[in-house]
């Protein structure tokens, strides 16, 4: 798709993200929150963490090793309440759920295989992905649903549209030319409503007429134009949503969490799991790598691939397509990459400083691109030093 992008004179690129009331999103947050909550008190824990919700009911499973004791279920009823499901008309409520936990230690064959995080957890392909379709080096598409999620969330906890409830959908296609993002072929939102309120029952009319003027426009202004296909709430009524509605599970929204369609991803989800897990740090890391070949001007997009074996202290492959936008020889830019970057788990935790309570914030509304967070993996600081390197002029 990516080699297509560039040469075709049009093709759509389509990306989905999720409020953090989506039921997936939920066990997202919880199973974060549990790891912050573990990281805080003792940031060698090792924590491969589940959960799973539905009507009433949450359930927290996996395998953690650590001296600090966590009470699951006040962890659990924090984030839920911090979301918004406060209310027992939604089904599901911070108060009023039940919880069940079930977990277990690490084993120990795999704690013996990895060490003191000198050996990956686990085999694993993890991708990376930079371009320049925006400031954040992010593919558009996913970049808009997420601002379209955000500020649907942001309405509905400010009041601007008072009768929205916490769970929601969004979905952007954006129409390229030659590579280049030209407008917004269409628009699609979900958003959960309460049934009625002071002005009577909510109307798919006035949630259509509410969504476009309060989020739509907002956030896609110019790249909206007579032709954007516009769908809000095309189900009908949503009254009934989250974990009430939908069961969640904690891991199922990879393409949210990472660029869309625009980019492979490795399979392996990222919450609940502590940095010793390469299907986290590793993502992290190969990010890390793509954005700052991006940013030093070695192409213009980038792809980074990262496979490693379970104990091994080093990737076994590292591959970086360029999709014929590289600036420098692109058969040395793997050199290049293993010259600046230590790409062993150890490496990658002590680089990116990986062993902090940082990851409840980024289980909603993606882990790349966020510039409303300091997430050591978005910067920036190996872009002069990869070129100087490559021998390209130091950026004015």
């Amino acid at each position: 798709m990516a080699l297509t992008l560039m040469s075709a004179p049009s093709v759509l690129m389509t990306a989905e993200s999720v409020t953090e009331g989506h039921p997936d999103k939920v066990c997202d947050q919880i199973a974060d929150g549990i790891l912050d909550e573990i990281l805080a008190h003792d940031p060698e824990a090792h924590v491969a963490c589940e959960v799973t919700a539905t009507t009433g009911l949450i359930v927290i499973l996996g395998e953690i090793t650590s001296r600090h004791y966590v009470n699951y279920d006040d962890v659990a009823r924090r984030v839920i309440r911090e979301i918004g499901y406060t209310r027992p008309e939604y089904r599901f409520d911070a108060d009023s759920c039940g919880i069940v936990v079930a977990i277990k230690r690490q084993s120990q064959e795999i704690f013996e295989a990895v060490g003191e995080d000198e050996g990956a957890g686990d085999q694993g392909i993890m991708i990376g992905f930079a371009c320049r379709e925006t400031e954040e080096l992010m593919p558009l598409p996913i970049m808009l649903a997420h601002r379209l999620c955000m500020r649907l969330a942001q309405c509905r906890r400010q009041g601007v549209i008072p009768y929205l409830r916490p769970d929601g959908k969004s979905q952007v296609t954006i129409e390229y030319s030659y590579g280049e993002p030209k407008r917004a072929a269409a628009v699609v939102i979900a958003a959960q409503h309460d049934d009625r309120d002071e002005r009577g029952a909510i109307t798919q009319e006035r949630i259509r007429a509410d969504v476009l003027e309060n989020v739509i426009r907002p956030v896609l202004g110019h790249w909206l134009d007579d032709q954007t296909d516009i769908h809000v709430n095309r189900s009908g009524s949503f009254v009934l949503g989250g974990p009430a509605a939908d069961s969640g599970l904690s891991g199922r929204k990879t393409m949210v969490d990472t660029y869309g369609s625009a980019a492979r991803h490795g399979g392996g989800s990222f919450s609940g799991k502590d940095p010793s897990k390469v299907d986290r740090s590793a993502t992290y890391a190969a990010r890390w790598v793509a954005k700052n070949l991006v940013a030093a001007g070695l192409a213009d997009r980038v792809e980074v691939e990262l496979c490693y074996a379970i104990g091994h202290p080093q990737p076994i492959a590292i591959s970086v397509e360029t999709f014929g936008t590289h600036k420098f020889d692109h058969g040395g830019l793997v050199q290049l990459v293993r010259d600046h970057f230590d790409l062993s788990p150890r490496g990658i935790i002590r680089a990116l400083d990986l062993r902090r309570p940082i990851y409840r914030p980024i289980a909603a509304y993606g882990h790349f691109g966020r510039t409303d967070l300091d997430l050591p993996w978005e910067r920036t600081d190996k872009a002069e030093e990869l070129r100087r390197a490559a021998g390209l002029a130091q950026r004015a």
